[in-house]
């Protein structure tokens, strides 16, 4: 975080482009603008941008009551999936000159461009304004290569004709792209595909363009499936009763594995006094969707070739998830409310275009509450340093 004097600085500083002023959150959207603009950084600052909340275009106090749901509500926009990828910020309540402000600094991204539901934001001067086609390439052409995760890394034995581009056309790009950007578009396929992080700069796919939209995702990395068995019994060496792997892109991989969950998942039904019939589900399907994906999209896919596992028991199932916790989650908060970190942060931009993420870092809570509601106990987790283990229970 900035200190005062700096905060202050800028604060008073009329000719800044690093500074938004806003006297109150009025339209979230407009500082979700000013967020993107700042992480993507076309002037190259190199230095955080800060948007001022309690202060009037001239700088003096405009008497906002910074409360606690005012920054909880701040907070909330770097992961509630408008913005993407997600962008690194802090907010934070200070006193500067005597007036209390809500402040959020915006830290530069080493992988622009920072999209806004598929609007490219930046600063011109003063003000803000969508990025044009020119500037995108701009925007993408500074990425630092050695400082990005590892599922932005390129894979230079894969081609381009390994992505499979009819589904980039038909499913990724219209989802991902605001429609009248795409009608103003006269980029190539593979500038559209550069800009939307799934080739790199020399044309190699990288691991989340392989893992999104590959043919053989397992061709180049290793991992990228799903183990599903089905046991007649509670131990791994009882009899098995299915067994697949399932794999492909990500909109494949995950269609499939919801119809396995479908096919396997048992409805059971109870007569209340008032002979009234209640059929419900042995799992909740929706608590079962948000495990796995949760397990695809914060799983370790570097230096590992283990699947996730779904492993089904008659009494239980188990989704086992290589990689332990990362970032800022620890054992100790694993799973606690707004506790979230992204190892593979494109691949999770990639599962919240294709639909199958709506918020992120809510994916627990809703397996909670949808397990509870359907009477089954609550979901447990075993936390470890090479894998997180996710145990869901039977309703009895």
């Amino acid at each position: 975080m900035l200190t005062d004097a700096e905060l202050e600085r800028l604060l008073r500083d009329p000719e800044s482009d690093r500074v938004e002023r806003k006297r109150s959150l009025s339209d979230s959207d407009d500082v979700r603008q000013a967020i993107c603009a700042f992480a993507n950084d076309l002037p190259d600052h190199r230095q955080p941008g800060v948007v001022f909340l309690g202060v009037n275009d001239d700088g003096t106090c405009a008497g906002l009551a910074v409360t606690d749901p005012l920054l909880l509500q701040l907070s909330q926009m770097r992961d509630d999936g408008a913005i993407t990828p997600i962008p690194s910020l802090t907010v934070a309540q200070r006193t500067i000159a005597g007036c209390d402000v809500a402040v959020v600094v915006v830290q530069p991204t080493t992988a622009p461009p920072v999209r806004l539901r598929g609007r490219t934001w930046i600063r011109v001067g003063p003000r803000r304004a969508v990025a044009t086609p020119e500037e995108e390439r701009r925007l993408a052409e500074r990425r630092r290569y050695g400082d990005l995760p590892f599922d932005l890394q390129p894979v230079s034995t894969a081609q381009i004709g390994d992505l499979d581009l009819d589904l980039f056309e038909r499913t990724y790009l219209p989802a991902a792209v605001a429609p009248e950007v795409l009608e103003e578009n006269r980029r190539t396929q593979a500038e559209q595909l550069q800009a939307l992080r799934m080739l790199d700069r020399s044309g190699s796919p990288t691991v989340a363009g392989l893992l999104t939209l590959g043919k053989d995702p397992r061709r180049f990395v290793p991992c990228a499936y799903l183990q599903f068995l089905r046991v007649d019994g509670t131990a791994l060496t009882d009899p098995v009763r299915d067994q697949k792997e399932v794999d492909g892109p990500l909109p494949e991989l995950l269609r499939r594995m919801d119809e396995i969950l479908e096919a396997h998942n048992s409805i059971g039904a109870s007569i209340t006094e008032s002979a009234v019939e209640i059929r419900r589900p042995e799992y909740p399907i929706p608590a079962l969707q948000q495990i796995i994906r949760n397990a695809v999209m914060h799983r370790m896919y570097e230096a590992t070739n283990a699947p996730v596992r779904v492993h089904w028991y008659v009494d239980r199932i188990e989704v086992l998830s290589p990689g332990g916790p990362y970032g800022v989650v620890s054992k100790q908060n694993f799973g606690n409310p707004g506790v979230a970190d992204y190892r593979n942060p494109h691949v999770a931009e990639a599962m919240k275009v294709l639909g199958y993420v709506q918020r992120f870092g809510v994916g627990i809570p809703i397996a909670r509450e949808e397990m509870r509601r359907n009477g089954n106990p609550p979901v447990e987790f075993t936390i470890e340093a090479t894998h997180v283990l996710a145990t869901l229970r039977r309703r009895t």
